[in-house]
């Protein structure tokens, strides 16, 4: 009994001895190895503040700049540390209303009573300074310096973007955010957030027990730096944007200009526009939501959303495809029977390029006829779906039916119907080329959004090649772009083709009974297709599209006026205006200048 009690004393004394070590080594740990207890006992003498990192700047492609930063401080809270304050007294020097100050620290503590988050927005520095000699008054309330976007120039907002603080929706997605933090949310402040962003850094700083600062913490030991986004050059010539903006001043519609050779789009105006500085500060929130309930929808961008038919424009595209098929030649003829389906009052079209420049539509119902019924079967139902079948894939190589992978976000894909689109209207079996007729010049169920057919113009200028459109012709510390943009694209149809095209095309411009005489440059030949969109609510939008000069293209253009009746009446204008600004750098088309001006719809 007495051996198996001494045994019992030798476990108990092993226990108690085995514990003691750990607990000794667990506080050696604790107090010498482990940092971070140290922290959490600091955390009342520790003030930890986010300095966030500039955004990197943006610039034309000239170098000038489109978007810097400007210095502006937001007041934040630990409400932890909060304790009872003088509201009215904080209220007074930030000038902001105490309801508004109330909802901001209830917010924060709702997001957490352990982390800052800012309660007043865009400070000024005379309040600053005026809040610095009283801030020992409000523990728990620190100031935070930042950076806020500014616009030299208040151009192009539908291709900058804005930006705007987090939401839950985004601190979901990426840990990296935190509340407080801002986020490109549209545009290219969006497409290339990461780039633009840079990397925040943490300051820890002692502060007193009225929270007035002392010093760095533990000598900056914990601190990081925060590293400065990339700047971003890109293919905007911002000249060119400022004069489309101009001559769609109290217009709706959208300019697109893209540089054939590269894909760089040169311009892109959406009108109605606003000033992107209106979603900068303070006053973002208010002019936001002014914006958002503007009948004219001043946010939405028409050149990359607007859907419409591109009507005669289109005519192209089916000649195109009719000469690859080899169901038409560049001498075929077409009397412009009326009976058929409507047409102006102009000559039988004697050859395509005739056809073209008269935009006859007679003419192309019968190439688009050809295209789609080819004899391949006895039943006309099924001989039109032999021959849908063909002409679907064949238009949607001009990257039409699809989105565009343009570098900013929201571009919509129009459309091209196929098969299952009519099967699914009509029944299989229960459509034929009499259903489907209206495609053949650009009215029916086709729909184009305006840099699809901008693309169009510079596919026709390289005669059958494209490079996907974008914005980005540099970032900074990066040797080249997203591959995606500097590759080729073929459309499947032989080049030889797309002199004829080129050639009908400056005949709508230069020869008698073209549609698109206001288009003229002075010294440049300009190849250009008019096309008016048949509107249900209202009078028909003006489109047109161009090149120039016809050989080595340097521009390829597309312009629509909403509203305005035909193709050859304003838009041929603007784009003619474009077009010699960009190649000559001034514009001596002063009446053309004059009666856009002073074209005003709203």
């Amino acid at each position: 009994m007495r051996n198996q009690n001494q045994s019992r004393k030798y476990v108990i004394g092993g226990m108690v001895l085995l514990v003691s070590v750990i607990y000794l080594f667990r506080l050696f740990y604790i107090q010498v190895i482990d940092q971070s207890y140290k922290l959490s006992s600091n955390n009342n003498s520790r003030l930890r503040q986010v300095e966030f990192a500039a955004r990197g700047m943006i610039f034309d492609r000239y170098g000038k700049v489109l978007v810097f930063n400007e210095a502006v401080f937001d007041l934040l809270v630990l409400p932890q540390q909060v304790k009872n304050f003088d509201t009215l007294d904080l209220c007074g020097m930030l000038k902001v209303d105490p309801a508004e100050l109330r909802e901001s620290l209830k917010k924060a503590r709702e997001y957490s009573r352990y982390r800052q988050s800012p309660v007043v927005r865009n400070v000024s520095p005379e309040q600053i300074a005026a809040l610095q000699e009283k801030l020992y008054k409000f523990p728990g309330f620190s100031i935070q310096t930042r950076t806020q976007r500014k616009y030299p120039e208040p151009i192009a907002p539908h291709v900058l973007g804005y930006v705007g603080e987090v939401n839950a929706s985004d601190m979901t997605d990426n840990p990296y955010y935190q509340m407080g933090d801002y986020i490109g949310k549209s545009g290219l402040e969006s497409e290339y957030e990461e780039i633009l962003r840079g990397r925040k850094g943490i300051h820890f700083m002692l502060v007193d027990v009225h929270n007035r600062v002392q010093g760095n913490f533990d000598n900056g030991r914990y601190d990081t730096i925060p590293e400065p986004g990339r700047k971003l050059t890109t293919t905007i010539d911002a000249g060119l944007q400022q004069y489309g903006e101009q001559l769609l001043a109290h217009k709706r519609g959208s300019i697109v200009a893209i540089e054939p050779a590269t894909g760089e789009i040169l311009a892109l105006i959406s009108s109605p526009g606003y000033d992107p500085n209106e979603l900068v500060g303070r006053v973002r929130g208010q002019n936001f939501e002014r914006l958002m309930n503007d009948s004219l929808n001043p946010l939405f961008n028409r050149a990359t959303m607007s859907r419409y038919s591109p009507g005669s424009i289109f005519k192209i595209i089916q000649a195109l495809i009719a000469l690859q098929l080899g169901v038409l030649d560049e001498f075929y003829s077409v009397d412009c029977n009326k009976g058929i389906i409507g047409c102006h009052n102009h000559p039988n079209a004697h050859g395509l390029r005739e056809g073209i420049r008269y935009s006859c539509n007679p003419y192309f119902y019968t190439v688009f006829r050809r295209i789609i019924l080819q004899g391949k079967s006895t039943s006309n139902f099924r001989d039109s779906e032999m021959g849908l079948s063909t002409w679907t894939p064949m238009a949607k190589n001009f990257g039409l039916g699809q989105v565009l992978p343009v570098d900013i976000p929201g571009v919509k894909p129009g459309l091209i119907p196929d098969v299952a689109y009519y099967d699914k209207i009509y029944g299989k079996g229960r459509w034929a080329f009499s259903t489907i007729y209206s495609n053949s010049i650009g009215q029916g169920e086709v729909e184009t959004v305006p840099i699809q057919i901008a693309n169009l113009a510079a596919i026709i200028a390289n005669r059958g090649h494209y490079f996907v459109p974008h914005f980005i012709k540099a970032i900074e510390g990066i040797d080249t772009i997203p591959r995606k943009y500097t590759r080729q694209i073929g459309t499947g149809i032989d080049s030889r083709y797309f002199d004829i095209i080129a050639d009908g095309m400056a005949e709508v411009v230069y020869e008698p009974g073209g549609t698109g005489s206001r288009a003229r440059v002075p010294g440049v030949v300009v190849c250009g297709k008019t096309g008016t969109v048949q509107n249900s609510q209202g009078e028909d939008h003006s489109g047109f599209f161009a090149f120039a000069p016809k050989e080595r293209p340097r521009i390829a253009i597309v312009a629509y006026v909403e509203n305005s009746g035909a193709g050859g009446t304003w838009a041929a204008i603007i784009a003619s205006l474009m077009i010699e600004k960009y190649m000559n750098g001034s514009v001596t088309q002063l009446d053309k200048e004059k009666t856009i001006l002073e074209y005003q719809q709203y």
